[in-house]
């Protein structure tokens, strides 16, 4: 486990919002003399966006004006890496600094599964709060709430509270999956203590309508899976009764999280704050606001992105009218690869038209192959980070150790690597290997190579996605400098260097926390 060895001196004091980085905390600061004040931190997280997708990445088919101005800003990587290629194991990841495959229990969880982080275990944002920051979550938690038995009509704890946050306001899990409400401060909001919410992941209510019984209902079809409970014209997964003044709309979902992200900064811009901001885009199910449905011409998954893009644009807004703009530190990602259609009946994959969402990259969510983890990734604080592109490999799971040792924290930790350098743009050596997990294994990077071993299971996702698992069993290795579409497998060719990352890989996997 991660442990918090030392606190910076004066961090906790109320003089924290005027405290200068001491030089050395700053690679790269301009000047002994000129070193910023504590930057804010601002991690902005897609659901399902992936490497192709946004036009500073190589779209042509879709524009995304706002995300393409921060990687103007700022320096775009092309080896960025989430640890996972589903959600729950890269939020994970992202937020203990901790592989999430050490934990069996961090895989994709029902809305309803208990907290999955260890309550008053080091985490990001606790860490951040102990340097003195004010923190805050909004949007997908999607990390388990509660302790196994979740009553949603009263306080729901441990939650993001628990774990080093000062704030949150979030959705449970997906927006596919109930209870289709939001949650401040641990309580449902909107909540009418007359019409109290009931969940259940193994059978429905009676007298509740479900997508087989009342197909009428439904205003989009569901193409596998999410065809229980009916909220908003749409089947999600698992059951949910009652809560009617509290569900949310879909369509007003991204203007929701954007607003409450704009308010806590407005409330915090006196002191340094830590937020992350947790987008839903472009997760199923897809439902813009009718601002921007239609206006990409790819369909609702277009539509999302596009609208995802312009909450973007409107945050950045918000930091620089309460003058924010040139001491935060913005960074955007996204949680695992790209999918098209994942439980929904929404032409994604018909109105793509020639747009390719993992762009050059193999593959997408749910597998091994690079488009499952390779993302955007991009990193903005002017004046200390010079705009430009870098080939580093760098890993969200690396944001604990790295802003640790920006702020002169010093931490003890097996996973979480300091690639700071790297991250402001300071080098071009991140991280020198990797291990990333797809449904249910992993894979490893190690400089420009990638091996996946020998894996049983079928070669692409099972349940109707149109993404290939990278299971074969046979041996597979990659030179990703001149094969960054992992098209010719090299291992016969390349036996030495086979033996060679397979003994560095097993070496990882065998080490424990």
């Amino acid at each position: 486990m991660n442990t918090l060895r030392k606190k910076i001196p004066g961090l906790v004091s109320a003089s924290m919002a005027s405290l200068m980085l001491a030089p050395s905390c700053t690679p790269g600061s301009q000047s002994e003399t000129s070193s910023p004040k504590t930057p804010n931190i601002v991690i902005i997280y897609a659901d399902d966006l992936g490497y192709g997708d946004v036009s500073c990445y190589g779209a042509t088919e879709l524009k995304t004006p706002n995300i393409d101005k921060l990687a103007g800003e700022g320096v775009r990587f092309t080896q960025g890496y989430c640890t996972s290629a589903t959600c729950t194991p890269s939020r994970y990841g992202m937020l203990t600094g901790q592989y999430p495959w050490r934990n069996k229990r961090a895989q994709v969880l029902p809305g309803d599964a208990p907290l999955l982080i260890e309550p008053g275990s080091v985490t990001l944002p606790s860490m951040l709060k102990e340097a003195g920051y004010r923190t805050g979550i909004v949007g997908k938690w999607h990390l388990g709430l509660g302790e196994g038995s979740i009553n949603w009509n009263e306080e729901v704890k441990p939650g993001p509270r628990q774990v080093g946050f000062d704030y949150d306001f979030i959705m449970a899990a997906t927006n596919d999956r109930v209870p289709t409400v939001y949650l401040e401060k641990g309580h449902v909001v909107g909540l009418d203590q007359n019409d109290p919410i009931e969940v259940n992941y193994r059978e429905n209510f009676e007298g509740e309508p479900s997508v087989p019984e009342n197909p009428e209902l439904i205003k989009m079809k569901s193409s596998h899976g999410h065809d229980n409970s009916i909220v908003n014209g749409i089947g999600r997964i698992g059951f949910m009764k009652g809560g009617e003044s509290a569900r949310w709309i879909d369509e007003n979902m991204a203007d929701t999280f954007l607003v409450r992200a704009q308010k806590f900064v407005e409330l915090n811009k006196d002191e340094p704050f830590f937020l992350y901001y947790a987008l839903h885009q472009p997760h199923a199910p897809r439902v813009p606001h009718p601002r921007f449905a239609g206006k990409s011409g790819l369909g609702p998954r277009g539509d999302v992105i596009v609208e995802a893009d312009w909450c973007i644009g409107e945050f950045m807004k918000t930091l620089k009218e309460n003058g924010l703009d040139e001491n935060t530190i913005v960074i955007f990602s996204s949680d695992n690869g790209p999918v098209a259609d994942d439980g929904y009946h929404d032409e994604s994959e018909t109105l793509m038209g020639n747009h390719t969402p993992a762009g050059p990259l193999r593959s997408g969510k749910y597998s091994l192959y690079d488009g499952g983890t390779r993302v955007p990734f991009i990193v903005r604080w002017p004046g200390q980070v010079k705009p430009g592109v870098s080939d580093a490999m760098v890993c969200q799971m690396d944001f604990l150790a790295s802003f640790a040792s920006l702020l002169g924290i010093q931490i003890e930790t097996k996973d979480s690597e300091d690639i700071l350098p790297a991250l402001l743009g300071k080098t071009e050596k991140g991280r020198e290997d990797l291990v990333v997990q797809g449904m249910r294994t992993t894979a490893y990077r190690n400089g420009d190579w990638s091996l996946i071993l020998p894996q049983k299971g079928p070669k692409m996702v099972p349940w109707g996605v149109k993404n290939e698992t990278g299971f074969d069993t046979d041996v597979q290795l990659y030179n990703l400098a001149s094969d960054i579409g992992q098209k010719v497998n090299v291992a016969e060719e390349e036996v030495e260097k086979v033996k060679e990352l397979t003994t560095k890989y097993q070496e990882i996997l065998d080490d424990e926390l």
